[in-house]
């Protein structure tokens, strides 16, 4: 497959092309270059920014994953310019797009946020990150139709990512562990190279349509004893830290964000590995020598 990688230098972007090039697609990366210098010498690099796509004016793909779209004036700009050019277009979207964050087992077909009133077309921050992720569904329907593919995940663990890294880094270390959750707080995940894997398969077949890309749901509590049993040893574990990095309610009140029906993406060839096999390969990369990046704020 001829793959058109929008991003793929950071993370999750990072392992999709890795996963690429070992299954031996022809790769073509646009980004702007200012991370992950000298990354994958094999693969064709396009240098450009969403709101001026000039390098993308020539070329055909089978394919494209677009990893950077967060602006929804930027991807309309980018898929009409593509749209004659491309064959799937698979976007990495967000659990965070459904509007209700209680009701469990919500799927794909469940509602959506809105756009706030007198929010300009082109803001961007975290107050409006899941509409414009709907946004950007939206517009990718609208000029592509059924070759619009959206990718909806939440906590991704891996190597050369965030979350998790404070958990990671005091298994890796042996010292105390900060948890400000409840332990039986419901929890999904994918492990960065089940969804890189998933969203090759995805575009490779042109499946259309959003897909919940996320695990069973467990508990925090569950998903930490995992991660303890595949440290050399367990460490202490404070559930009441000053410091939440996780930033998930505790009333319940975004319980349903976290046990979303996944269904629909099993069918389609999710794989799901298990927690602790995660786990052992992230705190491996961390005693490697790697430190994690800080968690987004």
């Amino acid at each position: 497959m001829r793959l058109l990688v929008l991003g793929g230098t950071k993370y999750l972007g990072r392992h999709l092309v890795e996963a690429a090039l070992r299954d031996g697609h022809d790769v073509t990366l646009f980004n702007r270059g200012q991370t992950g210098q000298g990354l994958f010498p094999t693969a064709s690099q396009l240098r450009g920014d969403r709101s001026r796509p000039d390098a993308l004016a020539e070329g055909e793909w089978d394919g494209v994953v677009d990893f950077s779209g967060f602006v929804g004036t930027d991807v309309r700009r980018t898929a009409e310019l593509l749209a004659d050019r491309v064959g799937q277009y698979t976007f990495m979207s967000t659990i965070g797009v459904y509007a209700d964050k209680v009701t469990p087992y919500q799927t794909e077909a469940a509602p959506l946020v809105g756009w706030p009133d007198g929010t300009a077309d082109d803001a961007f921050s975290m107050d409006v990150y899941g509409a414009q992720k709907v946004r950007c569904e939206q517009i990718l329907t609208d000029v592509l139709g059924e070759r619009a593919t959206y990718v909806r995940s939440g906590f991704i663990v891996g190597r050369y990512g965030p979350d998790f890294g404070p958990w990671g880094q005091p298994l890796a270390e042996g010292r105390q562990l900060d948890c400000a959750a409840r332990p039986d707080q419901p929890l999904q995940y994918l492990d960065a190279r089940d969804l890189a894997d998933f969203l090759l398969k995805v575009t490779a077949e042109r499946r259309p349509g959003p897909f919940n890309a996320v695990s069973p749901t467990l508990t925090i509590e569950a998903f930490l004893d995992a991660w303890q049993r595949v440290a050399r040893k367990p460490v202490p574990v404070d559930w009441n830290p000053a410091t939440d990095y996780l930033g998930l309610p505790h009333d319940g009140s975004n319980d349903g964000t976290f046990q979303l029906d996944n269904t629909r993406a099993l069918k389609a060839g999710l794989r799901v590995r298990a927690a602790g096999e995660t786990a052992a390969d992230y705190i491996a990369w961390i005693r490697e020598g790697n430190t994690p990046p800080p968690p987004p704020h």
